[in-house]
C-alpha cells in the first residue's frame, strides 16, 4: 500500500471511529460468546466507566445485576443461535449496572453482523431513568383524579339537598378537572408521539447502519491480506468500499442533525438573487454521475432567469428530489426536470417514471422516518421529504405531488414573490 492509500485509509477509520465514538447513545459490541469487543465513550459516561480497558475483554454481564446473570446467559445464547434486529426485554424492566454498584433503568435495542464466520452483537443502551420519573408522575395524576372524582361524588350527594348553593361550586370543579384531563391527554398523546418517533429511529438506525457498519468492518479485515504491490486494485476496491460506507453514514447523519437544527429555529432563509438556470443546470450535470445505466435527465426552464431565494436551501431541495428520481427510477428511465418563472411566481417540477407511491402511502409521505411500503429494501432514512418540505416552508413555498404504483411520481413546488 502506498503512502497515500494508507494516509487515506487512516484518516477514513478516524472518520468511522468519531461516528462511533460521538454518538448520543451507548454502543457496544460483544462477541458470540459475550465479551466485549468495542465500547464507545458515551457508553462509558453511562455506566461510570473512564478507561474502555476497564471494558474490553470482559463479559458482558458486568454490566448488569448480578441477579439477572444466569438468565441473561440464557437470552443471550439464544439471541446468538437466531439473531435478528429487534428491541430487548420487551414487556420487562431492564437496568444498567454502574461501575459503582448503582442501577438505572435502560431500554436496549440490538442488531448484529458477522465478520467472517463470527457474529457480532450491537447493543444500544438508552438511560431512561427520566422517562420512569415521568410515568411515576402521570401515575401520581392518575390517582390525584381518582381522588378528584371521590371529591366530585360526594358533592353529588349534597346536590340534592343545596342545589342553588353548590351549583357554581360543581361548575368550577368540573371546570378544573377537564382541564386536568386535556393536560393529561396531551401529556399521553405526547408521550406516544415520542415513543414512536424513538421507535422508528432505533429501527431505522438499526438497519441503516447495519450494512455500512458491516461492509467497513470486512473490508478492514480483507485489506490486511493484502500485503503485495500486485495487490494494489484489491486494496484499492476495499478503500473506495469503506469510503462510499463512511460517505453513507455521514449524510444519514447530517439527516439527523438537520432535523434538530429545524425544529431548534436555527436554520433561517438568507435570500440572495442568482440565476436559476444556470444554478440548476449545473447541478444537473454534477447529478449525471449518479444515475442508473441508461438513465437520461433533461432539464427545461421558461420565463425570466434570474429569482430571489435562499440558494442554498433550494440546492437542497432539488439535490433530495433528484436523487430520489434517480434512486426510485429503472435503468434506461427518463428524469424531466422544468422549472418556470411567471409574474412573482417560480416553481420547479422533477418527473419520473420510476416505482410511483401508492395511495394508503401518500397520505404519510411527509412524516418523519417514513418509507413506502414499496421502497423498504432500498437505502434510506426517510427523512428526505420531511426535510425538504421543511425547506420550502422556510421560504413560503409548496410542495405538491402526484403518483401513480409503476408509473411514476410528479413532485412540484412553488415559491410566490421569488421575484425582486
Amino acid at each position: 500500500m502506498d503512502g497515500a492509500s494508507a494516509a487515506a485509509l487512516i484518516k477514513e477509520k478516524e472518520r468511522f471511529q468519531a461516528l462511533f465514538e460521538f454518538a448520543s447513545l451507548g454502543i457496544i459490541v460483544a462477541n458470540s460468546t459475550g465479551v466485549i469487543e468495542m465500547a464507545n465513550n458515551f457508553l462509558l459516561t453511562q455506566f461510570g466507566y473512564t478507561l474502555k480497558e476497564d471494558l474490553i475483554g470482559r463479559p458482558v454481564e458486568m454490566l448488569i445485576p448480578r441477579r439477572y446473570d444466569h438468565i441473561h446467559h440464557k437470552h443471550r445464547e439464544g439471541y446468538i443461535k437466531h439473531p435478528a434486529a429487534r428491541p430487548m426485554g420487551v414487556g420487562r424492566d431492564l437496568f444498567g449496572l454502574k461501575k459503582d454498584g448503582t442501577e438505572f433503568p435502560v431500554e436496549v435495542s440490538l442488531s448484529n453482523y458477522k465478520s467472517g464466520e463470527e457474529t457480532f452483537v450491537i447493543a444500544f443502551v438508552i438511560d431512561i431513568t427520566l422517562r420512569k420519573e415521568i410515568e411515576s408522575a402521570l401515575i401520581e395524576q392518575k390517582e390525584e383524579l381518582a381522588e378528584k372524582n371521590g371529591k366530585i361524588e360526594e358533592l353529588n350527594e349534597s346536590l340534592e339537598r343545596k342545589v342553588e348553593l353548590r351549583t357554581a361550586q360543581f361548575q368550577e370543579t368540573m371546570n378544573l378537572l377537564e382541564a386536568s384531563r386535556d393536560e393529561l391527554s396531551k401529556a399521553l398523546s405526547k408521550e406516544k408521539e415520542l415513543g414512536d418517533l424513538k421507535s422508528r429511529f432505533v429501527s431505522m438506525a438499526s438497519h441503516e447502519f447495519r450494512t455500512p457498519l458491516s461492509t467497513i468492518l470486512s473490508s478492514a479485515s480483507l485489506l490486511a491480506k493484502y500485503t503485495d504491490n500486485a495487490d494494489q486494485d484489491k486494496r484499492d476496491k476495499h478503500i473506495n468500499r469503506i469510503k462510499a460506507s463512511v460517505n453513507n453514514l455521514t449524510d444519514i447523519l447530517d439527516e439527523f442533525l438537520s432535523i434538530g437544527k429545524i425544529e431548534d429555529g436555527k436554520i433561517l432563509a438568507r435570500y440572495t438573487s442568482f440565476n436559476v438556470k444556470e444554478f440548476i443546470s449545473q447541478l444537473v450535470q454534477e447529478l449525471k454521475a449518479l444515475a442508473k445505466p441508461g438513465q437520461q435527465l433533461v432539464y427545461s426552464h421558461s420565463g425570466e432567469e434570474i429569482i430571489y431565494l435562499d440558494e442554498s436551501l433550494l440546492r437542497k431541495i432539488i439535490f433530495n428530489l433528484l436523487t430520489n428520481a434517480i434512486k426510485f427510477s429503472h435503468d434506461d428511465g427518463l428524469i424531466g426536470i422544468n422549472s418556470t418563472v411567471s409574474g412573482s411566481e417560480f416553481s420547479l417540477e422533477v418527473v419520473d417514471q420510476g416505482i410511483g407511491i401508492s395511495a394508503e402511502d401518500q397520505e404519510h409521505l411527509f412524516e418523519r422516518f417514513f418509507r413506502a411500503s414499496n421502497a423498504t429494501n432500498i437505502q434510506g432514512t426517510g427523512l428526505g421529504l420531511h426535510i425538504i418540505a421543511k425547506y420550502a416552508e422556510l421560504m413560503a413555498g409548496e410542495i405538491s405531488f402526484n403518483s401513480e404504483l409503476e408509473k411514476g411520481s410528479r413532485f412540484t413546488i412553488s415559491f410566490n414573490n421569488a421575484i425582486v
